[in-house]
């Protein structure tokens, strides 16, 4: 598959599960990641309670992304007016959608988050979201680890499907 050209954008649970199995580089190298500064807040939540693959080092992230966006509170208001299931995204992802529908040019979204994704469902963006796994393979990265299944294309691409069946039977 042919690399990506456009922004991608990240939420936390990526980036700590990219540092897990020592993806980051790659993505990071592959792409211009971005993401939001409640992300970047959140990789540090909990640090000295993780292992030492999944402790982010904020300096290194943010030298590594080519831009962490700050989001203000009428862009989350917005956010929440498009759908009210936002108010169930946690902080930093509501933050990072609050940010990408704000967006003009062609993004895409990673983020595993089962919420997360049926936001993206609902507002008609399927198409802009994307497995980890799928990013680091076009950006050529030989995995040493193995992903969590929920950052692979075979789980996004069944849990989309739900999503798309349940919400269009909702609709009707």
């Amino acid at each position: 598959m042919v690399r990506r050209q456009g922004p991608v954008l990240v939420d936390t649970n990526v980036i700590l599960e990219c540092w897990r199995v020592n993806a980051w580089n790659a993505l990071s190298g592959g792409y211009g990641v971005e993401t939001v500064e409640d992300c970047v807040i959140e990789t540090q939540t909990g640090y000295q309670r993780r292992r030492e693959e999944q402790r982010v080092e904020q300096a290194v992230l943010a030298a590594s992304l080519r831009a962490v966006h700050k989001v203000g509170k009428a862009e989350l208001a917005g956010v929440l007016l498009r759908d009210p299931l936002a108010a169930n995204l946690d902080h930093g992802e509501r933050s990072l959608w609050a940010h990408a529908v704000g967006r003009a040019d062609a993004w895409v979204l990673c983020g595993p988050d089962k919420a997360s994704l049926r936001f993206g469902v609902r507002l008609g963006l399927r198409d802009r979201l994307v497995a980890l796994e799928r990013l680091l393979s076009d950006a050529g990265h030989k995995a040493g680890s193995v992903l969590r299944e929920n950052y692979t294309s075979k789980w996004l691409d069944r849990i989309l499907g739900e999503m798309v069946m349940s919400e269009g039977a909702k609709r009707k």
